[in-house]
């Protein structure tokens, strides 16, 4: 996996989260709080999800087979939507499920000193865990905000431990809050109440993770500033006059597909456009490195035929365009 992967960032969370799990299950041994037992599943599940992470990003690594020729990028966006499905199923729904029977059937918390502590703890080493997140993709998210940094990242992992670390810590303060709540009022079903809250949390953030990943499972295009970068560097104004239409195609995080129609000129002979045309792939994969996998089309550009106003980058109504 590469640097943009997060590599530095899934560790982090993965050793957090494994030892905030074993802490939240000893406090609900020892207490009883329901928040404390969804809480235990969940940061369990955070770690079943970051070693989900570092699988995808292992398998992604193999190289192309005939069966599969253009590789296995897209495994690591098959591991980040499995994360969103043990999200939603292991975390939310089992905290909702828990929230509900506490709330019909509460008890005081006891020993509460055991979820106080382990849930300041937590939130301690959650905040470390965040920090080193928001520091890992700061490095990549260049001008874009976190919500268009989550929307339009090709590399899956970043945003899967941003959106579970803002969960956890947001989580946490629920807990915490619900258990402080029931300490106060001698009442139980507040412990219910943050376990539930807990749960909707988990589903709403499992819920984005999963319309997100869908989205790259699908197939996204380069992004606008790559897209100009290819534009730029597949026309020299010599051989190559212009693009007719184009198509970008993620394979994966840092694999990128590259298919065109390009006009050349009517003079040109085979063996100059079969020049232009390696001198085009040489220049977009200097431009934009990840372009690994490039089919150029030469065609007579007629401009007769190509609706008025159409960009030559994007496909003409009728077809090719020339």
């Amino acid at each position: 996996m590469s640097a943009s992967g997060g590599t530095k960032a899934i560790v982090a969370a993965l050793a957090a989260n494994l030892a905030i799990a074993v802490a939240k299950f000893v406090a609900f041994l020892f207490s009883g709080s329901s928040s404390m037992l969804a809480e235990s599943v969940h940061s369990l599940a955070d770690s079943g999800n970051q070693g989900l992470l570092l699988v995808g990003g292992k398998k992604a690594k193999r190289e192309a087979t005939p069966q599969h020729p253009f590789g296995y990028g897209r495994e690591r966006y098959i591991y980040a939507f499995l994360v969103s499905i043990v999200l939603f199923s292991v975390g939310g729904m089992f905290a909702i499920y828990e929230g509900y029977e506490k709330i019909k059937h509460p008890h005081e918390i006891e020993a509460w000193y055991w979820p106080v502590g382990v849930l300041v703890f937590a939130i301690i080493a959650e905040t470390f865990s965040f920090r080193t997140a928001i520091k890992e993709s700061n490095a990549v998210r260049g001008k874009l905000t976190w919500t268009q940094f989550v929307r339009r990242a090709k590399a899956p992992e970043l945003p899967v431990v941003l959106l579970e670390d803002l969960g956890a810590l947001v989580g946490l303060i629920l807990a915490l809050v619900g258990v402080s709540l029931a300490l106060v009022t001698g009442n139980g079903v507040w412990d219910g109440i943050g376990t539930l809250c807990i749960g909707v949390l988990l589903i709403l953030i499992a819920i984005v993770l999963a319309a997100e990943t869908k989205s790259l499972l699908l197939g996204e295009a380069a992004g606008t500033e790559d897209i100009e970068k290819i534009q730029a560097a597949t026309v020299d104004g010599e051989t190559v006059t212009r693009i007719i239409h184009m198509r970008t195609l993620h394979l994966g995080p840092e694999e990128l597909l590259v298919a065109a129609k390009i006009a050349v000129e009517r003079h040109e002979t085979a063996d100059e456009v079969a020049q232009a045309i390696n001198a085009a792939e040489d220049r977009i994969r200097a431009a934009v490195p990840i372009a690994r996998v490039i089919y150029l089309e030469p065609d007579i550009y007629n401009e007769a035929e190509v609706t008025p106003g159409t960009d030559p980058a994007k496909p003409s109504p009728g077809g090719s365009g020339h």
